[in-house]
């Protein structure tokens, strides 16, 4: 009977053991390893580079740099705000109207966009997110990186360039051929204006009202044509700018003011000496800025800080945006690489809008 006993309170034992272990393992939540995690997610690598022509990443005040800490975040695409541009029709019944090709071309395109690994200024990229904008102004694209009319333009642009065959992924080759584009279009040289050739312009033009007048100079044909683009900027009602009953912007708005215009060889050699680290990425021997016809202007977030976290905002807000589709009918071109930079190039010294073969 005891025997009998025992070996009843040991089947009980052992069922209730199972039963236990087995809702531990189904119904309770276990701790996840981030390790094992293989999914695809989207990386952004810190650019820590620019050009020898580029521009440093300083403060209004050009002699303080500015520290930022934040979160690790995963960068939206960039046209995933917009909706203009979007056929309504479901992705299925428009894709059934292209080739195999442009489909797979498209579907890489997906991927590439984050992961492509290429070069520039001595240094490892990633992906070509961030240009997005750009990209669609330079090759004629209003569908977002991932779609078959994207890949259609890029394999119109593609044939353009003369970049055989024609595939339509944005790749490492085509990457390099829009970025010789758009370096192409600037001004490529560091010229010193006369005297005469500056003015000073208004505390009220510039994102730091306490600015100096000895850094407030700008070539004049380059600030014609930039009060000009403002005049047009504020007249969009879309940017939602705060603009006097003149056109002028508000002393109280910031976008599109100046951050940093015309910088003298010496002052450029002083912000040398004060950032020793900085070397000829960071701070340009040759800047454009001596010609006075380079502007920093504020498109968004802090106003020159090169970080990935930081040009991601920059390249999202409707400013810069309209700088990409408009600045272009003013004279002024971008430094791809600086959401922020901009470069006045005269009528008689501008470059075919086309690329070449």
């Amino acid at each position: 009977m005891k025997s009998q006993k025992k070996y009843f309170l040991l089947v009980v034992a052992t069922v209730c053991l199972v039963s236990v272990a087995a809702f531990s393992y189904v119904g309770l939540p276990r701790p996840f390893n981030y390790e094992q995690n293989t999914s695809p997610t989207p990386e952004i690598k810190t650019f820590a580079a620019l050009s020898t022509t580029g521009d440093s990443y300083q403060t209004p005040n050009d002699n303080m740099q500015t520290q930022i800490s934040v979160e690790p975040t995963l960068l939206p695409s960039a046209t995933a705000a917009s909706t203009s541009n979007r056929d309504e029709r479901p992705r299925r019944v428009r894709e059934a109207e292209f080739s195999p090709l442009t489909l797979r071309a498209a579907s890489e395109n997906s991927i590439l966009r984050y992961n492509l690994g290429w070069f520039f200024g001595g240094k490892s990229q990633r992906g070509w997110l961030l240009y997005v904008p750009l990209i669609q102004q330079t090759i004629g694209a209003s569908k977002d990186a991932d779609t078959p009319e994207f890949a259609n333009a890029v394999a119109d642009w593609q044939q353009q360039a003369g970049l055989l065959p024609t595939t339509g992924k944005l790749d490492d080759k085509t990457l390099y051929k829009v970025v010789e584009f758009w370096q192409s279009r600037r001004l490529n040289n560091s010229d010193y204006p006369s005297p005469d050739k500056l003015l000073v312009g208004p505390t009220s033009d510039f994102y730091d009202p306490g600015r100096e007048t000895e850094l407030r100079k700008v070539e004049r044909e380059t600030y014609a044509a930039y009060k000009q683009m403002v005049a047009a900027a504020t007249k969009d009602k879309t940017l939602n700018l705060r603009a006097t009953a003149s056109g002028e912007l508000a002393p109280d708005e910031k976008y599109l003011k100046i951050v940093s215009a015309f910088r003298s060889r010496e002052y450029q050699a002083k912000l040398r000496r004060e950032s020793p680290g900085s070397g000829r990425a960071g701070l340009a021997v040759n800047s454009p800025h001596f010609t006075g016809r380079a502007l920093d202007i504020y498109v968004g977030g802090e106003p020159t800080i090169i970080k990935d976290f930081n040009r991601a905002v920059q390249v999202q807000t409707p400013v810069y945006r309209w700088l990409v589709r408009n600045a272009e009918r003013f004279g002024f071109y971008p430094y791809y690489y600086e959401p922020w930079h901009w470069e006045y190039i005269p009528e008689r010294l501008r470059k075919p809008t086309s690329p070449a073969k």
